[in-house]
């Protein structure tokens, strides 16, 4: 072990938290930072050095949901915490020199432990603690009790606020009907099934069955929010519990975001852990990473894939001297079944033959708002651990399959640690021909579509259509005659919408679906 370079970047602490907080007791309501702090403290214990909180100069905290989109800050009904970072410093006796709320998004975790390993190897910081918790269920409960929550602090010191990060969305699309995740992911859903030419039976079928494995590992999660193993049967049906939002997606197909929960992880060296003597077998080693950018919803060539995961991952394992077959462990986001559907395809693996997460996925596990990954990275921290002759993959996104990340973890060390550049993936998205869009009166076929419910009711359609190599992107109006008609086609269960064509007419800035033929 003493041949490892002192600058290795390694993890050596990692800690979970979860609260089912029943509603009963206002003062025993957890708020996003009293679970952060509580998980921080987990992972300085697991360190088995005290002496680490000394040697920690960064905080970073994965943005809360709240602050996530301009004009939203659901948490002022409780007050707000104005320095998260500096706040779970105060709760654990660090003082840090940097304090850091990041970036909006699911990649955001596997973001900052790449960017602060670059930082530990060369020098730029000696410890990091990166943090994140939600409390969306308390807020929940508490909004539908009429109860009183205060969640104000104001700590004191700089704090770097990276703000909302690159934009996800353009004009055109939000105006055509692409916004809300659940609205948006059917989209890539249903042309993944088109490009594989399955029925929507035999999608939903396969969509039940990778859900049900990912209930089992959850319900065997002490950390989940939701511990109740799903049958392929319940997850295929309709029903009271599991109600329509979009086709095809049904209630327990997305990412819940009603948890509490609090993930975190501290980084150091090898030559501070030393230094501090914590022992070699709570190490594990980064050993690759990688990160990508996709271009807009509307622009992508190909719905039914991901330019940035597929480099992203080939980046990871080829850095690591390593195969998709070397994975002991994965833990592919799942905020819907096209995110695993799609990275499972880029790896080569089958989701039929092996376990995909390590937590049980944002369905079951929980959704924690941007800070899920962090948990899925403590988990697979564990498994390494225990398995110390194992490798684990970790794969992330943020926004709409937008922003791609990964990691391959290991209690192996690595000797000769190097920071990875993912500037040849990148460009090689950025010089990918943008699919044209366009706003005309046109009949164009169908490419996807998904069909959006209010209150159990179908409530808007909306399509991305080709014609003449360009794409049209349209919706439903709910002051249209046409609007009933078209919803009753796309969901006309003897005609496939992939086979079809949409009739369109463009308004001012707004492209209406008229009919379906």
């Amino acid at each position: 072990m003493h041949d490892i370079a002192p600058n290795t970047p390694i993890l050596v602490g990692a800690g979970q938290c979860v609260d089912h907080w029943d509603g009963c007791n206002a003062a025993a309501a957890p708020s996003p930072q009293s679970l952060m702090s509580k998980a921080a403290r987990r992972a300085l214990e697991d360190c088995g050095a005290h002496a680490i909180a000394d040697s920690i100069d960064v905080i970073a905290v994965t943005r809360l949901f709240a602050d996530s989109m301009s004009g939203v800050r659901g948490a002022e009904k409780f007050g707000t915490c104005e320095n998260l970072p500096r706040y779970v410093g105060r709760e654990n006796g660090i003082s840090p020199r940097r304090a850091i709320y990041s970036v909006v998004g699911g990649q955001a975790p596997q973001a900052m432990v790449s960017e602060f390993a670059e930082d530990i190897h060369a020098g730029r910081a000696q410890a990091v603690l990166l943090t994140g918790g939600e409390a969306i269920a308390a807020a929940k409960m508490a909004l539908r009790q009429g109860m009183t929550l205060d969640w104000h602090d104001a700590c004191e010191g700089e704090l770097e606020d990276r703000g909302f990060g690159s934009h996800l969305l353009n004009g055109y699309e939000m105006a055509n009907g692409i916004g809300a995740p659940a609205h948006t992911y059917p989209l890539f859903e249903n042309a993944l099934r088109a490009r594989r030419g399955k029925s929507r039976e035999e999608h939903a079928a396969d969509m039940a069955m990778l859900w049900h494995r990912f209930s089992k590992v959850a319900a065997a999660n002490p950390y989940a929010q939701f511990r109740q193993e799903r049958g392929a049967e319940f997850l295929m049906a309709p029903s009271a519990e599991n109600y329509p939002i979009a086709e095809p997606y049904l209630k327990w197909h997305v990412a819940q975001d009603a948890v509490n929960q609090g993930a975190a992880l501290i980084l150091t060296s090898v030559g501070k852990a030393r230094e501090l003597g914590i022992a070699a077998d709570k190490w594990i080693y980064l050993h690759s990473y990688a990160a990508a950018n996709e271009q807009p919803v509307s622009q992508r060539a190909d719905l039914s894939r991901s330019l940035a995961a597929e480099g992203v991952l080939k980046l990871a394992l080829e850095t690591a001297g390593k195969s998709a077959r070397d994975m002991a462990h994965m833990d592919l986001y799942s905020c819907f079944p096209c995110a695993v559907f799609i990275a499972a395809e880029a790896l080569g693996v089958d989701w039929r033959d092996r376990d995909l997460t390590v937590t049980g996925g944002l369905p079951f596990f929980g959704g924690a708002g941007n800070n899920y990954t962090m948990h899925a990275i403590a988990e697979m921290v564990t498994k390494l651990r225990a398995n110390p002759d194992d490798f684990g993959l970790i794969a992330a996104n943020g926004g709409f399959l937008s922003k791609q990340t990964a990691g391959i973890y290991s209690a192996q060390p690595t000797h000769d640690w190097q920071p990875v550049s993912s500037a040849a993936i990148q460009a090689h998205i950025d010089a990918e021909a943008p699919v044209a869009t366009i706003s005309q009166d046109t009949t164009a076929q169908i490419e996807s579509y998904t069909v959006t419910y209010r209150k159990g009711a179908a409530d808007r359609a909306i399509v991305t259509a080709i014609f003449e190599g360009n794409r049209i992107v349209a919706r439903t109006a709910s002051n249209d005659a046409s609007r009933d008609a078209v919803i009753a086609a796309l969901l006309d269960p003897e005609h496939d919408p992939a086979c079809r064509t949409a009739n369109i007419r463009a308004d001012e800035r707004t492209n209406i679906i008229t009919a379906i033929s």
